[in-house]
């Protein structure tokens, strides 16, 4: 494991931790590319993802667009970009920016109207999406794969419009493999092609990991293909109708962004009223089966959408829980707390995005009814405590040397959980660890210091599991949350214990915030 920057020890538990800004994560220790990623896999490769990384918009070539009025007939505007040559033109429709590109002129030849007797503004896509100038060729990216479009407006530091970056552009300043498996993943025709696609995520993720990009880059990165895999699945999978009366959703990790190396599936289902329970059914089920057959295992606990707990109308969901909530004894019930704090951190993957949206403003508004179950809540940040005797001896690690710390119970598990209670008390949206502190922080709930240093350890925490995970595949063994102290040196070790010392200070924080007993 590389050595990043340790994260500072807390000095009060009242006070909050304090300590430098943004850390960074180096990677897995050399291991070796696996085959199946041949060009990003060389020298040449890594250089190429390490320039997307580091590279500025500005760097790359912006196109200077056609700027026109929405009330511009279609016909003149066609002539006009056929003058400049240009395959697109932004749209100023009033406040409103949109663009006008050749997949809208399709659409209008398919209209029976005359395109001399539209006006653009009729036909072009609003909003654009855009970035500044400054941001990272990587914030560009995700962008384009999030919002599946093939160009952003650029904005100056002064805020007016610096250019357009197109897709072609991007990879031709970068040839991204990263970018190319997305587009393979939307190409795919069948199940194989597209868990062809999804095969090649493991290596792109240990090719970064061993050029030294940034944890958080990672699993931004891994999280928005997964999305895109999970999301032409689905088409594959589902009819029309029943995509277009649904909405599939991942949750967890998976939801706030913060998985990297595939665990396990945590996904579902929310159905409109006049869906068919038999086709979803069916539907799930064959979705669940291909995922196995792409290597992401099943889940443990039954968090899937071929699962019925899993798979419900937003009515029988807001039913399922008040169940959770006041633990009624119902069959299925029992990790009711656990199962809120995961469907708390889920995302639209793919349909009625409306459906979750309404679901989730069931789930806010019981459990914010009472300070009570608030508490009961957050209480969770509590449920794993470490032997001390340990981590008391770090760096030096006398005795026990081989002993074996759990990543995920000791560390990111109360910080997700602390972060998650909070947001959930001051109806922060966000759903990323560190978006919802940064929002917590703007509205004065959280000590800026101790968000600071509570990014540093989840980035500290999240990048020793990947290491770890890197050197458990290679060795053939499954991935999984446990870190062995004699695979550490002494600066990482020193890490680790500052950032379990965050954890710590933050959980005693937590625990005064919400009155805990202690």
């Amino acid at each position: 494991m590389s050595t990043p920057r340790a994260p500072s020890a807390p000095e009060t538990a009242a006070a909050g931790p304090s300590g430098p800004a943004a850390s960074t994560l180096g990677g897995a220790g050399g291991a070796p590319d696996q085959p199946g990623l041949t060009a990003a896999g060389s020298d040449h490769g890594r250089r190429e993802t390490l320039s997307l990384m580091a590279s500025r918009v500005g760097e790359a070539y912006l196109r200077q667009p056609l700027i026109v009025p929405g009330d511009t007939d279609v016909l003149s505007l066609c002539q006009q970009m056929a003058a400049q040559d240009a395959s697109e033109a932004l749209v100023r429709d009033g406040d409103r920016l949109g663009v006008f590109t050749t997949t809208n002129l399709r659409d209008v030849v398919l209209m029976d109207r005359a395109p001399a007797s539209l006006r653009v503004a009729e036909v072009a896509s609003f909003p654009t999406v855009e970035v500044a100038i400054d941001d990272d060729l990587f914030t560009a990216m995700i962008l384009m794969l999030r919002h599946r479009v093939h160009r952003v407006v650029v904005r100056g530091t002064d805020g007016g419009i610096a250019g357009v970056l197109s897709q072609l552009d991007l990879m031709s300043f970068v040839a991204n493999h990263s970018h190319l498996i997305a587009m393979q993943a939307a190409d795919a025709t069948d199940v194989a092609a597209l868990r062809r696609a999804a095969d090649q995520i493991e290596p792109l993720i240990r090719v970064l990991a061993t050029d030294g990009v940034r944890v958080e880059v990672i699993a931004g990165l891994v999280g928005e293909l997964n999305r895109a895999v999970f999301r032409r699945l689905w088409e594959l999978v589902a009819p029309e109708t029943l995509r277009a009366r649904s909405c599939l959703i991942v949750m967890g990790s998976e939801g706030r962004g913060e998985q990297i190396i595939r665990t396990d599936q945590d996904n579902g289902l929310i159905l409109a009223d006049d869906a068919d329970p038999a086709e979803a059914a069916a539907a799930t089920e064959a979705f669940t089966a291909a995922l196995v057959t792409f290597g992401y295992p099943p889940c443990p606990g039954g968090i899937m959408a071929n699962q019925p707990l899993w798979r419900q109308t937003v009515t029988g969901f807001r039913q399922t829980f008040g169940r959770w909530i006041y633990d009624e004894p119902t069959e299925g019930m029992g990790e009711g707390p656990m199962n809120l704090a995961i469907f708390m951190d889920a995302l639209a993957v793919a349909g009625d995005a409306r459906l979750l949206e309404e679901a989730k403003a069931a789930l806010v508004a019981l459990m914010t009814d009472s300070d009570a179950y608030l508490a009961r809540f957050a209480a969770a940040v509590n449920s794993f405590s470490e032997d001390r005797s340990w981590w008391s001896r770090l760096p030096g690690v006398r005795g026990r040397a081989s002993a074996e710390i759990d990543l995920k119970k000791l560390g990111l598990f109360p910080i997700v959980q602390g972060v998650r209670a909070l947001a959930l008390k001051y109806r922060v949206p966000a759903l990323a660890t560190t978006e919802r502190l940064a929002a917590l922080v703007a509205a004065g709930r959280v000590p800026e210091g101790m968000a600071r240093d509570l990014t540093d350890a989840l980035h500290f925490l999240m990048g020793a599991k990947l290491d770890t995970n890197l050197r458990q595949i290679a060795a053939g063994r499954p991935p999984g949350n446990l870190v062995s102290l004699d695979e550490l040196g002494t600066l990482d070790r020193q890490a680790l214990k500052d950032s379990l010392a965050i954890v710590r200070g933050f959980r005693d924080w937590v625990s005064q915030q919400f009155r805990l007993p202690g």
